[in-house]
């Protein structure tokens, strides 16, 4: 699967959902509620939680919530993105635009004459 299609398969499932109809702020709402969710996962693998009423969590588990958590998140800049006007590919070009002029220039990702990374 290529980033691509999953954006558009993801805006096609909230707008069968009837989620994609609200607005960026809301979505930056939910960007941050996924946040949080991932910042737990993260923390309960790294340092634990001490919390009577949870069961401890094998490593597997964390692991399994943290990759969850980290697509729940991707899917929310998606979708906040594509509000925007933004593909994936915006964002990756910005990023990468951004990082070689703030610390140098460095190669792109993106392939030349052809060259599969």
């Amino acid at each position: 699967m290529d980033i691509n299609t999953h954006a558009s398969w993801l805006k096609d499932f909230y707008i069968s959902r009837q989620w994609y109809p609200y607005p960026p702020f809301i979505r930056l709402a939910f960007l941050t509620e996924e946040m949080g969710e991932l910042a737990q996962a993260v923390r309960t693998h790294e340092i634990g939680r001490d919390h009577p009423d949870e069961q401890r969590q094998s490593v597997e588990k964390q692991q399994e919530r943290i990759l969850e958590e980290l697509a729940d998140v991707f899917d929310n800049v998606l979708i906040l993105a594509d509000k925007y006007g933004y593909s994936p590919e915006d964002l990756m070009r910005a990023s990468e635009s951004k990082l070689r002029a703030r610390f140098g220039t460095q190669e792109s990702s993106e392939p030349d004459s052809g060259e599969v990374l």
